[in-house]
């Protein structure tokens, strides 16, 4: 599940980052290049590429075999959770500044399942 979620994550970051390349050379599109809009948007396309790699990565490692069942369901969901939260929160920020407290979600999802993998790595 999470190979095939990452693969087409990485997808979806490539055509948000084609996207976002059509305005590039424009100074003052989306607000100018240190604009907030602007960082967050590209912030939400690197994320779909950086998330889904990672998305991939975990279905490729022997680490989440070690968790138990519930545990290991458990990581899998809030990573694939995190991977769909960050950008649909960097996207909803970049318009309505009133979305910052909901950038917690993909980051306690992304925490929590990292956090498992690592006792999965510390674990005998």
């Amino acid at each position: 599940m999470n190979e095939t979620f990452g693969w087409t994550w990485v997808v979806v970051g490539f055509v948000s980052g084609a996207t976002l390349g059509l305005g590039f050379d424009r100074a003052d599109w989306l607000g100018g290049y240190d604009s907030p809009r602007r960082r967050l948007l590209r912030l939400a396309h690197i994320s779909f590429i950086a998330l889904g790699i990672l998305n991939i990565q975990y279905a490729h490692s022997a680490l989440p075999e070690r968790l138990s069942g519930a545990l290991q369901s458990c990581s899998s969901w809030l990573l694939i959770a995190g991977a769909i939260l960050m950008p649909a929160t960097c996207y909803l920020m970049a318009y309505d500044s009133r979305a910052k407290p909901l950038f917690a979600l993909p980051i306690l999802c992304l925490i929590a399942a990292g956090t498992a993998v690592v006792r999965a790595a510390l674990s005998p």
